[in-house]
């Protein structure tokens, strides 16, 4: 799989965003990758949550948009139909450096070229008014 830049299809579905997840989606409209954060116990959250603490006191902090590849895959066969003919691609799971893992795909990674550890940045594809995708790239360091 040759190093390219990130080819979405345009007939996949699209995230949602619900009650709990609005602000996150919300923030990467703006440019910012936003964690759910727990005002009881400063836990931060991805995916977000409903209750933390039996309660539902939250804050939204600013991330770096930064971590390393705590795992990945790479997906040969398409798994949904709008996926045929764009495959193969790089599904990972970053630890961000805050804290949680976020499964996102790797937009200019080579799987020759992956490994477990390997630093990443936050990359934002826009894709609508209400959608920005959180996609993440090899750090260039």
């Amino acid at each position: 799989m040759p190093d390219k830049e990130w080819d979405r299809p345009e007939n996949l579905p699209l995230p949602v965003p619900d009650e709990d997840s609005l602000m996150f989606w919300q923030g990467l409209s703006d440019g910012k990758l936003l964690l759910q954060t727990c005002i009881e116990c400063g836990t931060k959250n991805y995916p977000p949550v409903s209750m933390c603490c039996q309660q539902f006191n939250f804050e939204w902090e600013d991330a770096q948009g930064t971590g390393s590849i705590f795992s990945y895959v790479v997906t040969q066969q398409p798994v949904h139909p709008a996926l045929k003919g764009h495959t193969p691609f790089l599904t990972v799971i970053v630890q961000l450096d805050e804290g949680p893992r976020i499964t996102s795909n790797l937009v200019d990674g080579n799987p020759e070229n992956i490994e477990i550890g390997s630093r990443v940045e936050l990359h934002l594809v826009e894709l609508s008014d209400e959608v920005t995708l959180p996609l993440f790239k090899l750090c260039s360091d």
